[in-house]
């Protein structure tokens, strides 16, 4: 899978579910779970134990699933999940570093940014997506709104805060993707192994985001 296939994949399914758990187990249920609901992308953050193992196991078993490692703080993580497969790289700040190595191994990749000078930065760094975290805290869907108007081009992806009450809205605001973590893999779904109401929940999110798409301006 190329990295056009990744960033095309991403911005027709809207949604990018981030996986944080505490154990490696519980990781591998979520991404399973999440995927037969009908997402094929997960960002496997590296918080998770384990976590670069059980990436190139998914890319292994999984090759039409679009892996990717969050939470990727340094050069160093960076080179070893690219080396276990991971067709995305994405982290909760900008590190010019990081964007430059995956450019150069042609993986996509999505710094996070919060301010306009960062959002501007990673764009001109080459990021694919720039995601904007953490959204709530900043005013959510408002906050996208207004770093639409002086970067119209730049493909945002919200995160943080986006819920079922919320999610609309950062389409309508002009979020390329949403960014979703427990609202979407909730903690107690994924302990108890709950896979309907993680299917239900990634139907509902997918359902809001083509909603929004076809009606952008909120009608």
């Amino acid at each position: 899978m190329t990295r056009d296939d990744v960033r095309i994949r991403i911005a027709d399914i809207g949604i990018v579910p981030a996986v944080r758990t505490a154990t490696r187990e519980n990781a591998s249920y979520a991404v399973e779970a999440i995927c037969s609901g009908g997402i094929p992308i997960v960002e496997l953050t590296l918080t998770v134990p384990g976590a670069i193992e059980l990436i190139a196991q998914l890319r292994r078993d999984q090759p039409d699933v679009v892996v990717g490692a969050g939470t990727v703080l340094t050069t160093d993580d960076a080179r070893r999940c690219l080396d276990a497969g991971a067709l995305f790289l994405s982290s909760p700040g900008l590190d010019c570093e990081i964007v430059d190595l995956a450019q150069r191994q042609n993986v996509a990749v999505i710094p996070g940014a919060l301010t306009p000078t960062e959002v501007n930065m990673a764009w001109k760094c080459g990021a694919d997506f720039v995601k904007v975290f953490p959204c709530a805290q900043v005013g959510g869907s408002s906050y996208i709104r207004a770093l639409k108007r002086p970067y119209p081009k730049v493909p945002l992806i919200a995160s943080g805060g986006v819920n079922q009450n919320t999610a609309m809205d950062f389409i309508y605001a002009g979020a390329a993707a949403l960014g979703i973590g427990g609202e979407l893999i909730p903690r107690e779904a994924i302990e108890r192994r709950q896979t309907d109401r993680i299917h239900e929940l990634a139907r509902r999110f997918l359902h809001m985001v083509q909603q929004a798409r076809q009606h952008p301006n909120g009608l």
